[in-house]
């Protein structure tokens, strides 16, 4: 029988074909997704650095890379109906998927944390409130946030159906009155760089901000109607989305040397704008963010109860945020950014070599408790991530891809010599 019923979500099976969404609706709810106010600092810390010319090159490339990388996943995603977290069960293991588990959810609740303590923060300071109310907010928020999380996937559809537009139009409106304030283009593409960074390194910061979001959007390409629905709403959401995040922190700070466009509109005299800007830009995220550490909560746990694992989330959120922790979480979640990837490659290695791009269903597999070939080629792609001088996310990916295929077919190798040598 089943752990799931129809309104959870599916938490531990297959998504059926009966539950699946158009183009729209999982483009829109990935567009939300990818509108996050940390993206903008990573633009700005691109946009002193280069020329304008450069800075779009560093944003096309790193947010198509991506981008095919959320779609690659989204993809096997679509085709099996699982989340990342299920399949981390077949390249993984039953016991060892339990790793990928703490790593996913661990980064999504300290983005959790970092979100509702931010909206409190920045909230007080914008509508100079006291400073006492910033701890009562945090509890507002760090609840409020996960209630379209806590509905489930039509939750975080109808949010996205009204906030992305709502966010679109004040991002252009903002763009624009940037636009007009540094005299034109002209203006713009005659702004020389006050700091120096390579190229290389600029894709590593577009690319690395988000891939451990990217890794988990198979929340909802799971969802899609199919492969083709996956790719294209994966292309839009982090290729487009992302990148009008990137390429609006680097306007922000080039112009008003300030990426966060919260700031920006404030600066431009824009302040209720800003207050409606950081509420439904952290929410869209916020509520993706909780959802995804349910996923993984659910699978770690093994149980169906995904509202019940939302709603202690949100509290282990809230808790992190009003302790301060937060701000002691961001280093390591950044250095998760870079461990976590290397889920996705041995993901796309397990599903495209390993299983011929058929898994069998989920509830009828045979599972070991540990996939040691998964397992050591996860290991191999972090360990070459955190050590490289190079884009550290792409190359714990192609690493962890290869180093599977090599230890996959080792262990053939070795089990058909043991056969030989037991006959």
């Amino acid at each position: 029988m089943s752990n799931a019923t129809p309104d959870s979500d599916y938490p531990l099976s297959e998504v059926p074909s009966g539950a699946r969404k158009g183009l729209f609706s999982t483009a829109i709810l990935l567009f939300g997704f990818t509108f996050f106010t940390a993206t903008m600092f990573a633009g700005g810390k691109i946009g002193m650095a280069f020329d304008f010319t450069t800075l779009l090159w560093a944003a096309v490339i790193g947010n198509l890379l991506l981008g095919l990388y959320a779609a690659a996943l989204g993809f096997i995603a679509c085709r099996s109906g699982l989340n990342s977290v299920l399949m981390g069960r077949f390249c993984f293991g039953e016991v060892g998927s339990k790793l990928s588990d703490m790593l996913l959810g661990f980064t999504q609740i300290g983005w959790y944390a970092w979100g509702t303590a931010t909206v409190a923060i920045v909230l007080v300071k914008i509508l100079g409130l006291p400073e006492g109310l910033t701890i009562p907010l945090m509890v507002l928020f760090g609840f409020g946030f996960c209630l379209t999380a806590f509905v489930g996937y039509k939750g975080l559809d109808l949010l996205s159906r009204i906030a992305v537009p709502a966010m679109l139009v004040l991002l252009v409106a903002s763009l624009w009155i940037a636009t007009r304030d540094i005299g034109g283009l002209a203006g713009l593409l005659a702004v020389e760089p006050s700091e120096s960074m390579s190229l290389s390194v600029a894709i590593t910061l577009v690319f690395g901000t988000f891939v451990s979001g990217a890794t988990q959007a198979t929340n909802w390409t799971r969802f899609a109607r199919s492969g083709r629905v996956a790719v294209l709403a994966s292309l839009l959401g982090f290729f487009i989305g992302n990148g009008l995040m990137i390429v609006a922190g680097a306007y922000g700070a080039i112009v008003y040397q300030q990426p966060d466009v919260v700031e920006v509109l404030v600066l431009q005299g824009l302040s209720m704008a800003a207050v409606i800007m950081l509420f439904l830009n952290l929410w869209t995220t916020q509520d993706n963010t909780i959802y995804n550490f349910a996923a993984a909560g659910c699978n770690l746990l093994r149980t169906g109860k995904r509202k019940t694992v939302t709603l202690a989330g949100a509290g282990i959120g809230t808790l992190l945020a009003i302790g301060g922790m937060y701000e002691l979480l961001i280093p390591f979640l950044i250095l998760l950014g870079s461990i976590i990837p290397p889920i996705g490659g041995v993901i796309m290695a397990d599903y495209f070599y390993a299983h011929r791009a058929r898994y069998p269903k989920l509830a009828d597999a045979r599972l070991p408790a540990f996939n040691w070939v998964g397992l050591g080629a996860y290991l191999i792609g972090a360990l070459s991530a955190y050590f490289s001088p190079w884009v550290a996310p792409l190359v714990g990916i192609a690493v962890a891809a290869l180093a599977y295929v090599a230890l996959f077919e080792l262990n053939k190798a070795l089990a058909g010599r043991q056969q030989v040598a037991g006959a």
